[in-house]
């Protein structure tokens, strides 16, 4: 086995030993989970450079990562379902995605059970670390990569790192985010680039080096720092900034594809004898991920890792959420693996899990290609918001690339848009700033809250996975029906609305027919990279309230308060006039009387003549939740969360509270 050791630190009761329902207590296990793996083994030639790692005196190459476990107390009490988390940037989310928990002010190694729900389900819950560049701390998870060396030394080779700042700054560490930097090799490199450009898709121009330096900002003057970037006079916000330099830090980026594989198949099939604390307690295994997790899960399904190196089929049902049709920097030479935004091998082709013809290119393929040809493809939930969409990526997993025709997706697969909504569930009041990185938005964020569409998709996931329990249908805008169109034409219904600021159409976030150079088949890239042609995506069409018609519509949506969308203009402060926030959503509110939509010349009819009060409004948001329910679109569990969620939105925005009406 891949594993060699699983080394136990803390076992202990989880939530202070409260009982979950039928499921009873939960424990907490964390711990250090070491792999080792044969770079020739046919289960691992699709990683870049693992043959490149140092190996020990069996030809394994060994590496480590953080794991936790939760798991029933007494194992008769569980579902025997294991549900695999793809941490994000480090971070455990299942708590917030599925257990409703809040979002931590401050990151801390406690897992808050929220309400409860998969515990109650009885499901055992575990995650792995995965990034290289997760920096240690509380609440994160990480991976201890192998380093590719040549002549016993990190390879060196071309980085790119770029940046869009939200406020000015005069430097720039050398990642995403807070990230670990690929550090330069030489500070005075004179074969360095910074450039600049005024929107994602724009023309570069060239910064003269002597205006910039690899160094780090001290009482106004720079200091060599092979960590930072550093400009003269300071990265003006909104603006794109790219440096492209030579690093001496080459891990084997992939290894966490390999750790997800392995550990997941460990839990699965290892015995107690070989250390396993969750032996003969699964059956069925399923695969988790938000966001950047979700190109993970699209990822690893694309260069077909879903059998171990025993040829067993790792995840009997995979769940990649809000990943729209990009992979990422998960499996090339210096990949950044929380870097969504640079074009590069998550952006290119295929996009939808068949095979397509690119109509420019000639290139084909499909997501599913390699898969299939190994076997053991597992069945596949594809959820995405209105904002994946907006960003630009995600018709492409339903349309042909000319944007012209739908392509339905394969019977092994659903795909899902939850209409309305923005890249994670929104919230009231309503924020206008993201606090993760500081982007603002012209509106408030879109307040609607999707969680309850995705703990019925997990558990429809399972039924389809465990019993043979056909999903839902596919619910995505289409050609076909008018559903699916261009983003101009649904920028050109919203100009009607006073005090709507709209985003320019031509800048949209895209994604590029993008060159990465001859070597590219190697994991290898030619910086800095080079656009084509845009692809021809779409987004969903909107009725006459504004909102979206593709997808699954919660009570938000057809009892409305307010017209809900996947786009939010950069708010003026932060630069980038006329583009899109990225991921963000906006929430415009109707107006709450017929007086006050006369004043403002709304052509939206007001909450006050839609609504005779708080007893009518309430029984048409439960109809429209229980028709969800009959559909299986949420649980009957959740149908008074989803009444109360859209009660809040009419609470916030209604002349006369809901609650005052009672």
């Amino acid at each position: 086995m891949a594993v060699t050791t699983l080394e136990i630190k803390t076992r202990e009761p989880f939530a202070g030993g409260i009982a979950f329902g039928k499921a009873g207590a939960y424990e907490r296990i964390d711990g250090i989970v070491r792999f080792a793996v044969d770079p020739e083994h046919p289960a691992n030639q699709a990683i870049v450079d693992l043959d490149k790692a140092e190996r020990d005196d069996q030809g394994r190459v060994h590496f480590s990562a953080d794991f936790s476990i939760l798991q029933p107390v007494d194992p008769a009490r569980g579902s025997r379902r294991l549900l695999f988390e793809v941490t994000n940037r480090g971070r455990r989310n299942v708590s917030r995605h599925l257990n409703r928990a809040p979002s931590p002010a401050v990151l801390t190694d406690e897992i808050d059970p929220g309400d409860g729900f998969m515990m109650r389900h009885g499901w055992t819950v575990a995650w792995c670390g995965w990034q290289w560049d997760v920096v240690p701390g509380p609440g994160l998870q990480g991976l201890e990569a192998p380093q590719a060396l040549e002549n016993g030394e990190p390879i060196k080779g071309r980085v790119a790192v770029e940046f869009q700042p939200n406020a000015p700054a005069v430097q720039k560490l050398l990642a995403n985010r807070i990230h670990k930097p690929y550090p330069v090799a030489d500070v005075n490199d004179p074969e360095a680039e910074l450039s600049v450009r005024d929107w994602p898709g724009g023309a570069r121009t060239t910064i003269p080096r002597e205006q910039w330096a690899f160094a780090r900002d001290e009482h106004g003057a720079p200091v060599p720092d092979p960590a930072y970037v550093w400009l003269e006079g300071g990265f003006e916000p909104g603006k794109v900034y790219e440096v492209v330099y030579t690093t001496n830090t080459c891990p084997v980026v992939g290894a966490g594809l390999l750790a997800m594989r392995d550990f997941t198949a460990f839990l699965h099939h290892g015995s107690e004898a070989d250390g396993n604390p969750c032996a003969g307690r699964i059956d069925r295994t399923h695969g988790y991920g938000v966001s950047q997790s979700g190109r993970f899960i699209r990822h690893f399904l694309y260069l077909g890792l879903n059998l171990d190196e025993a040829g067993r089929q790792v995840f009997d049902g995979l769940l990649p959420q809000v990943a729209g049709g990009r992979r990422g920097q998960f499996n090339h030479r210096f990949a950044q693996p929380s870097d969504q935004s640079t074009p590069s091998f998550g952006h290119l082709m295929p996009f939808a899990d068949d095979p397509q013809t690119d109509p420019v290119t000639g290139v084909s393929g499909g997501l599913l290609d390699r898969q299939r040809q190994l076997g053991g493809v597992p069945k596949v939930y594809a959820i995405n918001t209105s904002a994946e969409y907006w960003r630009g990526d995600a018709s492409l997993i339903h349309t042909d690339l000319a944007g012209s025709r739908d392509v339905e997706p394969p019977a092994e697969v659903r795909c899902y848009l939850f209409a309305g909504t923005q890249h994670g569930p929104g919230t009231l009041p309503l924020p206008r700033v993201n606090a993760q990185d500081g982007a603002t938005g012209i509106h408030g964020f879109n307040a609607v809250d999707y969680s309850p569409l995705t703990r019925a998709a997990l558990l429809n996931l399972d039924a389809w996975v465990s019993e043979g329990t056909e999903p839902p249908p596919n619910a995505i805008p289409r050609l076909g029906n008018g559903t699916a169109v261009s983003a101009a034409r649904v920028f050109e219904r919203f100009r009607a609305i006073p005090g709507v600021s709209v985003p320019d159409a031509d800048r949209r976030l895209s994604v590029w027919r993008t060159d990465l150079g001859p070597r590219a088949v190697e994991g290898i890239a030619t910086l800095p990279v080079t656009l084509g042609e845009r692809y021809e995506t779409l987004v969903s069409q909107v009725d006459a309230d504004l909102n979206e018609l593709g997808g699954i519509q919660l009570p938000d949506l057809t009892v409305p308060v307010a017209s809900y969308t996947g786009w939010n203009p950069r708010s003026p402060e932060t630069g980038g006039e006329g583009q899109i926030l990225s991921m963000q959503g906006s929430t415009l509110p109707f107006a709450a009387t017929k007086a006050e939509r006369e004043q403002r010349g709304d052509p939206r009819p007001s909450i006050e003549e839609r609504y005779r009060g708080h007893e009518e409004y309430v029984t048409r948001v439960r109809a429209a939740a229980e028709v969800l329910a009959r559909q299986q679109y949420i649980l009957e569990e959740d149908v008074e969360i989803v009444v109360a969620n859209a009660l809040a939105r009419y609470d916030a925005f209604a002349a006369t509270p809901a609650a005052a009406g009672q």
